[in-house]
């Protein structure tokens, strides 16, 4: 997968279309990301110990890879990932401005 735990990605699909975030979790098998304030669902939590009230948590449900685009940190601009071959290593780089991510 192209986008990677860490990054900064752009929504371009969907109920937060034009939202930014930083990816929490990647599921590749599933092709799907996890982002911090995009797509959060509400989980009630039941107590566990006495005396313990129990609370709704907001949690970031995975969403697909085809609704983000990664935000490129030298440009600033939502671009398409690349790769670029250099020896034997092997580095995503930014398709708009051609800077290594």
């Amino acid at each position: 997968m192209k986008i990677k735990k860490g990054d900064t990605i752009l929504i371009i699909a969907g109920k937060d279309r034009g939202k930014k975030g930083k990816v929490l979790r990647v599921h590749s098998q599933d092709a799907k990301i996890a982002v911090e304030g995009i797509n959060i669902l509400k989980k009630h939590v039941r107590p566990r110990k006495s005396g313990e009230k129990g609370q709704v948590i907001e949690i970031p449900a995975p969403f697909g890879v085809s609704k983000a685009k990664v935000v490129c940190p030298k440009c600033g601009k939502a671009t398409r990932v690349g790769y670029k071959i250099e020896g034997k290593t092997k580095t995503r780089m930014c398709k708009s401005c051609g800077a290594a991510m």
